[in-house]
């Protein structure tokens, strides 16, 4: 017999037996920061080839802004405000890795201060450019310079897009 809500201690066990059989997400979360020329943020992480958007993974039970966010004070020593949500992009298992939902927030713009002293601020991080929008996506993986295409976009347009694999999948 399934128990009911009216016994909460078994209603509980059982809805815990059904959430440890349900999927678990890996959550991404990056920002884009521009610089007061309109150039964005780009980081070379140590750990991976390659140049990237700021930001890294959400730990267990992270809300995404807050990792985005904990991210940029952890490697950026920035304690910013989030502008709001770009891109939610669902990013399919491949290589080793099960699906992921990645999200890429607005930073808004450094003023020139800001811009002028941010640094690498722990050992993920080797080295950081403001690089022109244009450019940017050549300096990013394929999958990420879609991502970051449609963040552009996000932010011309004034909402968010959901992607699936950095595909557009909305009018």
């Amino acid at each position: 017999m399934r128990p009911t809500p009216a016994d909460p201690e078994a209603w509980n066990a059982y809805l815990a037996e059904g959430n440890a059989t349900q999927a678990r997400k890996r959550v991404a979360a990056d920002v884009v920061l521009r610089d007061p020329d309109g150039n964005v943020l780009l980081v070379k992480p140590t750990y991976k080839p390659g140049w990237d958007l700021p930001g890294g993974m959400a730990e267990d039970n992270e809300a995404p802004d807050d990792a985005a966010r904990r991210e940029l004070k952890e490697e950026l020593g920035l304690d910013l405000p989030l502008q709001g949500l770009l891109v939610v992009d669902w990013v399919p298992p491949h290589g080793p890795w099960d699906d992921q939902l990645a999200f890429i927030f607005d930073g808004g713009t450094l003023d020139h201060d800001q811009a002028a002293a941010v640094s690498p601020q722990d050992e993920e991080l080797s080295e950081l450019a403001f690089v022109h929008p244009r450019r940017a996506g050549a300096w990013l993986r394929d999958r990420l310079s879609r991502r970051f295409d449609a963040a552009l976009a996000a932010i011309a347009a004034g909402r968010p897009q959901f992607l699936r694999d950095g595909q557009s999948t909305m009018p």
